[in-house]
């Protein structure tokens, strides 16, 4: 399986923007899918963003226009800029990692975005 490890999180000003970073270590060319999620307060986590080994990428559609994903293999790094950003987009964000070959996601240990005034 990979490790993940999230940075970047804080806080911004509504309409402000952030960079989140996802560092992947392990067997990336393992990896189906990857993408990033999201858990507001008293909230189930959900998904932000998802992207496939075959390049196509799916959002969510209240981040739909602000967020892009992406993605660079040579330094197994994943990112989520937020731009536009809401006050409902306050949240842990998490980095997610699917394979075909494992029984379970891998799952970094989040970071906090929030957006306040």
């Amino acid at each position: 399986q990979v490790q993940l490890v999230e940075s970047g999180g804080g806080s911004v000003q509504p309409g402000g923007s952030l960079r989140l970073s996802c560092a992947v270590s392990g067997s990336w060319a393992s990896i189906n899918a990857l993408g990033w999620y999201r858990r507001a307060p008293g909230q189930p986590r959900v998904l932000v963003a998802v992207g496939t080994s075959g390049g196509s990428t799916h959002y969510a559609d209240s981040v739909k226009g602000r967020f892009t994903m992406s993605r660079d293999s040579s330094k197994q790094m994943v990112y989520l800029q937020m731009n536009g950003l809401k006050y409902e987009d306050t949240a842990v964000y998490y980095c997610n990692a699917k394979s075909t070959s494992w029984r379970n996601d891998a799952w970094g240990q989040g970071t906090q975005v929030t957006v306040s005034s």
